[in-house]
């Protein structure tokens, strides 16, 4: 996998991430945008959903945050502007949940994402 590649995966990965964070909340891209006061206006969240933007603002990812009741520093890490050391401190899942995440592809990653998205959309259908 060359760089390019490497690059618009993880932003594809990044994009689902924000998706899965989303739907599980339940909610739509008017009502994110809503809820984050029109910072994120519905049309970009959908870019960023879908990979179309690489690397949004650190202000943008505050507003995400906040809206989706994350610890902001997980969408810095995940948008790619800091580095979380690997010693587990801070993480809320066992060791090995812990040691599968850490060693996925970005492949794998978006897989996961994508099934993690049906099955809260399977859920909340039966809610």
């Amino acid at each position: 996998m060359n760089d390019e590649t490497a690059g618009t995966s993880k932003t594809k990965s990044f994009g689902l991430f924000l998706k899965s964070l989303r739907e599980g909340l339940g909610m739509s891209l008017r009502e994110v945008e809503g809820a984050s006061n029109k910072e994120v206006s519905n049309a970009y969240l959908s870019q960023l959903e879908n990979g179309k933007i690489a690397k949004p603002s650190p202000h943008i990812l505050h507003a995400l945050a906040t809206v989706y009741v994350v610890d902001y520093t997980i969408l810095m890490e995940r948008a790619g502007y800091i580095s979380v050391s690997k010693s587990g401190v801070g993480k809320k899942h066992g060791k090995a949940a812990t040691f599968a995440i850490e060693n996925l592809t970005h492949d794998e990653e978006s897989e996961l994402l994508e099934y993690l998205s049906y099955i809260r959309a399977k859920k909340k259908g039966k809610s």
